[in-house]
């Protein structure tokens, strides 16, 4: 158990333990307080010879009545009354010593001293002293001096499992950039015989997941140095210096055990820019946070050994004097894996899993485009536990392709029942999208078609594996690839004369596309090679182009423009599609009667089924214009 977690439960304790005695001592109070009575019946009790004690006291009278013969074993009641003011007791006393009552005085402390001794200072005195020796006992003293200690977590090489470069995959540009890293940890003195400044500070830059943590740890372990590791947001509190405070004890302890590495996470919870828009809005406890960062970078010796990591998917919104030379030197990014990189990836996590020796990570890696180390990860743990649940011994490739299909399209929801036709016409949608994938020269393969119900909301699925990782897209390469999202569509336009609500997708991502090919990509001819628009918020890595809407810089006249050039982009590849469906209907029925029937149809099956089908070879192919009002003549071909 942690530190923290200690504490917490062991103030968890303290505060069960305070309720259940002031609990206790509530019932107790309540039980023995006397039962109350007039003072005329306490005068009846003694003229009655019924009380056998009595105590006096300033305020009130206790008496103790004489035991009931008749119950024995049962203890004599306690009544108290309260006295009478301005009435001499002489009276009561006298009848009291004829009745044989022993009765005694006692005068109560009312100074102010006593009730603040006794009632107050002893009583809090114990609680505390309960409560700072049970945070003793939790392995951290409870003192305020420690608030100020950095809570990095120290990662020791001989008490943790050693992870080296061997156990990261899908990075190798990085890996290389970090290797002279290593080397200095090494061997500090022949760099710095030669005159040479070791980098001070390693930013590295990359989405989420794609294992910039595991990179820094794999730097510790090759090098065989201790790692400090701590997120930025650590050192941030609410009491004022406590931040600064933390970042000059952390370099404290880095100083003593050098050479080693000291790696901050999510570095912009703490290194935003002090500069623009948010300089309006301060903070002053970060911004004293980040200076003592700034000054500690400056004034320790690199030739000491220490290297400071740091990771961010936000570099844009650093402070310039983080990134300046001689703090940050170097910036690596650790970018999404390429298709090598996916199936390196898989190869590093299936070795850690009993995986079916014909297992083809290739076509996996193919089908699992813009996923990074941690979405992989992610996958074979799924498969591992969907063969589990199947009972088998080993885990087969169906079980990962189902898991890749889980995580892009949610869990199957075998208890959705569809109507025959609603099953029918969700057949044709997903037909149309496998049949002109097949047909036009530029679209991915198609790997798999599938009509069961998914948890997303997805009624159906076309699943299409690129055969190579791709960073460029051509202008007609965007045009088949918005003719295959609207072939779901023309598909039911042609057999239903009818459309129905399942194209909304598939009409978004044809709009969003068409709409940037004209305005981002210059791909119109009536407007020209222009952009237009200005997106609003950070381009770096892969946030969308119109993230958080865009500024707009272009006229009313020029925004209809786009918006007629951005519906002609689309009903040019609508009709393209509606051709090709109308075109090869008798394909369009074999495919469709075939997954209804088996719902599901991998790729040798598809290939079969439309065997009659070829693509346009790219000599004959041509580039439509927008103008025009059929297909072009390269759309596709049928043999016979």
């Amino acid at each position: 158990m942690q530190p923290g977690q200690r504490r917490a439960t062991f103030t968890a304790l303290y505060l069960a333990i305070t309720v259940a005695l002031l609990w206790l001592q509530g019932i107790a109070i309540v039980r023995a307080r006397p039962r109350d009575v007039p003072y005329s019946e306490l005068l009846r009790e003694v003229d009655a010879r019924h009380v056998e004690k009595m105590q006096i006291k300033p305020d009130e009278l206790y008496a103790q009545l004489k035991a009931d013969p008749k119950k024995p074993g049962v203890e004599p009641d306690v009544i108290v009354a309260t006295r009478m003011p301005g009435i001499d007791d002489t009276g009561l006393i006298d009848e009291m010593r004829r009745a044989g009552v022993t009765f005694t005085g006692s005068i109560e402390r009312t100074g102010f001293f006593s009730n603040f001794i006794f009632g107050w200072l002893l009583p809090f005195g114990a609680l505390m002293a309960i409560y700072w020796f049970i945070m003793f006992r939790a392995g951290k003293a409870a003192s305020p001096l420690q608030l100020g200690k950095s809570r990095a977590k120290v990662y020791d090489l001989n008490q943790v499992e050693r992870v080296t470069f061997a156990d990261v995959a899908g990075v190798e540009e990085a890996k290389r950039d970090l290797e002279e890293v290593v080397r200095f940890l090494k061997e500090p003195g022949h760099y710095l015989a030669l005159g040479a400044r070791p980098p001070k500070g390693i930013l590295l830059v990359g989405p989420p997941g794609t294992g910039k943590t595991l990179l820094a740890r794999a730097v510790a372990g090759e090098a065989g140095v201790p790692f400090f590791s701590l997120s930025a947001s650590e050192f941030v509190e609410m009491f004022v210096g406590l931040g600064a405070a933390r970042v000059r004890d952390m370099f404290v302890q880095a100083r003593d055990r050098a050479p080693c590495i000291i790696f901050i996470d999510e570095l912009d919870a703490i290194g935003k820019s002090r500069a623009g828009a948010g300089g309006f809005a301060t903070h002053d406890e970060r911004e004293q946070t980040l200076n003592q960062l700034l000054a500690e970078m400056d004034g320790f010796d690199p030739g000491k050994g220490v290297v400071i990591l740091a990771a961010t998917n936000r570099p844009e919104v650093l402070d310039r004097a983080l990134l300046r030379a001689g703090r940050f030197d170097r910036q690596i990014v650790v970018d999404r894996p390429d298709l090598k990189g996916r199936e390196a990836i898989l190869g590093v996590h299936v070795r850690k899993i009993k995986a079916a020796p014909d297992v083809n990570l290739h076509v996996i890696a193919s089908a699992t485009p813009g996923m990074v180390g941690a979405d992989l990860a992610n996958v074979v743990n799924e498969a591992a536990l969907a063969a589990g649940t199947r009972g088998a011994k080993q885990v087969e490739e169906q079980d990962l392709e189902e898991a890749v299909d889980r995580m892009q399209l949610g869990l199957k929801r075998e208890g959705r029942v569809m109507s025959p036709a609603e099953k029918s016409r969700v057949a044709y949608h997903e037909s149309g999208h496998a049949l002109v994938a097949l047909s036009v020269e530029h679209a991915d393969p198609v790997h798999r078609v599938t009509i069961i119900p998914r948890q997303v909301g997805a009624l159906g699925a076309t699943l299409q594996l690129p055969t190579e990782d791709r960073y460029l897209m051509t202008e007609r390469e965007l045009r088949d690839r918005i003719a295959v999202m609207l072939g779901g569509r023309a598909a039911e336009e042609v057999v239903f004369a009818d459309v129905s609500t399942g194209a909304e997708n598939d009409l978004e991502r044809a709009t969003e596309t068409a709409r940037q090919m004209v305005c981002r990509f210059g791909m119109s001819r009536k407007l020209g090679p222009l952009t237009f628009g200005q997106p609003a918020g950070s381009r770096f890595l892969d946030t969308p182009a119109f993230f958080g809407g865009e500024q707009r810089n272009f006229s009313e006249e020029t925004a209809r423009a786009i918006d007629a050039e951005t519906r002609a982009i689309v009903e040019e590849a609508h009709q393209r599609a509606r051709k090709i469906v109308e075109d090869r209907r008798a394909v369009l029925e074999k495919i469709s009667r075939r997954l209804i029937e088996k719902e599901t149809l991998e790729r040798d099956e598809l290939a079969e089924l439309a065997g009659n089908v070829t693509r346009p070879t790219r000599k004959t192919a041509r580039l439509p214009e927008l103008a025009a009002s059929e297909p072009d003549e390269g759309s596709g071909n049928q043999s016979g």
